[in-house]
């Protein structure tokens, strides 16, 4: 079951922020303006994309800043600052690893540079997320990006599933299904941080029927009714 004892409830929750360009971007998480054009060369991309094929609901291309950027970068604050191995499950146009990916590619950091592995099944969003990696050129900034096409829970036979040190997901499934799907990638050391929207708490509860982990549930900083779940000690029931 959820060990509500064993939460990190303690942290306090992290102020709102309203991000709707570049400058705002940088006031709120405090990134170079190399960073900010990286992103500004994504959001482009997406947007040209976006004509041929639907990556994001058209509604949200005048929020990306906000909606996508934002939603997704609030989770570097979260993260522990010595993870090598970043997994992000069902990366679809990059949200929130490809994001991670661009930021952790502006920080100073110790060799060796880490590694953040994009899983999306779906080889056209495959073929945007090589094309975000190349325009911005985050490839060369002593960072690697793995883009794998295939099927979470479907590795190949021959493949070597390396454990993360931290997991990602957004808007992919309910939580106990995404525990499913993230079980192989954890580790003892393995953080989980899942971006959720106002169901959280029900997710969680659904959730503890057939896993035991620790939680925290933070407020998410750009969506009054999100929520970050961060899960650790994760094993079956």
């Amino acid at each position: 079951m959820v060990d509500d004892r064993s939460s990190l409830s303690s942290r306090p929750s992290p102020s709102p922020i309203e991000v709707a360009g570049p400058d705002d971007f940088i006031a709120a998480f405090g990134v170079s303006r190399e960073t900010v054009e990286r992103l500004s060369c994504y959001a482009d991309l997406l947007k040209h994309w976006q004509k041929a094929q639907n990556l994001v609901s058209s509604k949200t291309l005048d929020e990306i800043w906000q909606r996508h950027f934002a939603d997704s970068a609030q989770l570097l604050e979260v993260a522990p600052v010595d993870a090598r191995i970043w997994c992000d499950l069902g990366s679809g146009a990059g949200f929130p690893g490809l994001v991670l990916a661009i930021l952790l590619a502006g920080e100073e950091v110790s060799k060796p540079a880490p590694t953040v592995r994009l899983i999306e099944s779906n080889g056209r969003k495959c073929a945007f997320l090589r094309e975000v990696v190349r325009q911005t050129g985050i490839a060369e900034a002593g960072e690697i990006v793995e883009i794998v096409n295939r099927r979470i829970e479907s590795p190949p036979d021959s493949a070597k599933v390396e454990p993360a040190d931290i997991i990602t997901a957004r808007a992919l499934a309910p939580l106990e299904r995404l525990l499913d799907l993230a079980a192989p990638y954890v580790a003892p050391q393995s953080v989980a941080l899942f971006l959720k929207g106002r169901d959280a708490r029900q997710e969680l509860k659904r959730a503890e029927q057939s896993w035991r982990f620790t939680w925290n549930m933070i407020s998410s900083r750009t969506d009054p009714d999100g929520h970050i779940i961060e899960i650790r000690n994760l094993r079956p029931v």
